[in-house]
């Protein structure tokens, strides 16, 4: 019996080691190449290490050699782009959202699906054929093209979290606030939009990440006028691996930051009622 605890906790061990391997031994590897200044086969680590990249990224040094890029515009854009998103797209998707939890209306289930055609097809074709009707409309190349490409991909997100947001909101508490006088809109700005508030956050959260990491849009709309980080990972990841390591740890923190808001406030039920 002690022989099969000891193996059970050997393997949990083992299991545990492998899966803390899997998701920060890429990280570690990006955390060591941003700060690497010289790491030459055959050596396992740097040979010199100083955050000569990072200066030079954020704009605070430029003393560095061919190559040196500074991300503190795409950086700026990027995150103009999300907060804009945010904002137009919880705009929008909140009242869809609490329509569709709240009122029986016909075809809900096909609205629902509506919202997910965009990610029905394969990006790349969708985004060329959107090129192409952006180009008749001068749209190819402006930070408002890209713009109406992330509100089109953040929307499919934002409309099916806020749908369930609303409707893990028990309509009892509703119904008693309007039993005692409290108008509609009232019962909605003090009853049903505070309790679904959380998963409204959580909505608005996925959506800054959405638009923060969405290269494959802006790559076919906004080039070569529109720089994002992104933008600027996939090109820099092809000459010089230390600005491109930077790069996407600078998008790695915001997302980890995130993550642990939405894990504190997305509940199991309005992961539940998406799409009820």
């Amino acid at each position: 019996m002690d022989g099969k605890k000891i193996l059970k906790k050997s393997a949990e061990a083992v299991g545990l080691v492998f899966l803390c391997l899997v998701i920060f031994g890429p990280m570690l590897g990006l955390a060591i190449w941003s700060v690497a200044l010289r790491w030459y086969w055959p050596h396992l680590l740097p040979q010199e290490v100083g955050f000569d990249y990072w200066l030079q990224a954020l704009g605070l040094q430029t003393s560095l050699a061919v190559g040196a890029i500074s991300i503190t515009g795409s950086l700026r854009t990027s995150l103009i782009l999300a907060v804009v998103v945010v904002a137009i797209v919880m705009l929008l998707s909140t009242p869809v959202g609490f329509v569709l939890a709240r009122y029986r209306i016909p075809f809900k289930g096909a609205i629902l699906l509506l919202f997910l055609m965009p990610q029905a097809f394969p990006q790349q074709p969708v985004f060329v054929n959107l090129l192409l009707v952006f180009t008749k409309m001068d749209l190819a190349g402006t930070i408002e093209g890209v713009l109406l490409v992330h509100l089109m991909v953040c929307l499919v997100f934002a409309v099916w979290i806020s749908s369930a947001a609303f409707k893990a909101v028990p309509p009892e508490l509703e119904e008693a606030a309007r039993s005692v006088g409290a108008s509609g809109l009232r019962t909605f700005f003090q009853i049903t939009l505070p309790l679904a508030m959380p998963g409204l956050l959580a909505s608005a959260v996925f959506v800054f990440l959405t638009s923060l990491d969405e290269f494959t849009g802006t790559f076919f709309i906004g080039l070569p006028f529109v720089s994002t980080l992104p933008m600027l990972l996939y090109s820099s990841s092809g000459f010089n691996l230390q600005f491109a390591s930077v790069i996407a740890l600078v998008l790695l923190i915001p997302s980890i930051l995130f993550m642990v808001i939405i894990e504190r406030f997305l509940k199991a039920e309005y992961i539940g009622g998406i799409g009820v």
